[in-house]
């Protein structure tokens, strides 16, 4: 098939397109670099199968192709908190864009949606029947409300157009070609603890997530794209650790001398966050396979390949 990927030269856009690709798949990664980067698809370029565009979702485009899984979207708090009014338009003009293509050339399309959308969740675990819990004006609501929107733009072109949609709720993700300014808890204390830095817990370190590995989660999207469900389904890793716990097994696993420190909890940071994944078992045939310390150990290797996250002398 001919595939577009949108943020593909992203964290889990990147892996995607790997996997396309050996399947024997065409594919045209489509990306604008703000948090992507050419070296996360740079073994891929001179493949005849492989294409790079630099393009904005923001804007339309013009493409023939038989699926399309839209990635594209800063996805860390950091980023997307840059330049809230851009993150918000990605979600909602990228989602108007990219059904406007799939509906005219008959594509079938995959939105990489978000646990975010739970907010502060009242429910736990999440399952896909919650509707959530958002503060709709907040620091975070960008990314929240954009991607909520993008799942309604999803569910009214398919009812109202017929486009063929399938949506996925990811839950915490990670793993090599995570940027390592990009915020997330897992890049942070890595790099921290690299460089033997006080690891930064944020509130007291009882909050608690779910940590997916990235291959997991590639291969969830994968089957979803193949099935007759459109979802949403959660696609993530039902294991729950607390903040603090996952920092003291980074500290472990890098035979760091880091300390770690408190500082107060950011506004609208949730409490509690763990996918319910009956579905994406039901439906799917899927779970997770790669448990945390083994993730850590693939992902450490890779922090410490990059010049900046070595740790001083």
């Amino acid at each position: 098939m001919r595939i577009l990927v949108t943020g593909g030269a992203g964290f889990l856009g990147s892996h995607l397109c790997d996997r396309l690709i050996e399947q024997g798949h065409d594919v045209i990664c489509l990306d604008n670099f703000f948090t992507g980067s050419k070296k996360n698809v740079e073994h891929l370029i001179g493949k005849h199968s492989f294409e790079l565009v630099r393009h904005d979702i923001t804007q339309p485009i013009l493409l023939e192709v038989d699926r399309i899984y839209n990635l594209a979207c800063p996805a860390s708090p950091v980023h997307y908190q840059y330049n809230p009014v851009k993150t918000i338009k990605t979600s909602l003009l990228g989602a108007v864009n990219m059904l406007g293509l799939a509906k005219r050339v008959r594509a079938r399309i995959l939105q990489a949606s978000t646990s975010e959308i739970y907010g502060d969740p009242t429910v736990h675990p999440q399952i896909e029947e919650y509707w959530g819990n958002v503060n709709p004006i907040g620091i975070r609501s960008c990314y929240d409300e954009g991607k909520r929107v993008a799942e309604t733009l999803f569910m009214d072109y398919h009812r109202q157009n017929k486009v063929d949609i399938r949506i996925v709720r990811i839950f915490n993700t990670y793993g090599p070609r995570m940027h390592p300014n990009d915020g997330r808890v897992v890049s942070n204390f890595i790099v921290q603890a690299l460089q033997n830095k006080d690891i930064t817990v944020y509130g007291d370190g009882s909050q608690t997530r779910s940590f997916c590995f990235a291959s997991d989660l590639v291969e969830a999207i994968l089957r979803m794209m193949e099935q007759s469900e459109i979802g949403p389904i959660n696609i993530g890793n039902s294991g729950e650790f607390t903040i603090l716990e996952l920092a003291e097994k980074v500290i472990k696993l890098t035979s760091s001398k880091s300390k770690i420190v408190k500082e107060p909890l950011p506004s609208d940071d949730p409490k509690q966050r763990k996918p319910d994944i009956s579905k994406a078992k039901k439906f799917l045939n899927w779970e997770p396979k790669v448990n945390l310390e083994e993730g850590l150990v693939q992902t450490i290797e890779y922090f410490k390949k990059i010049s900046y996250a070595t740790a001083p002398k």
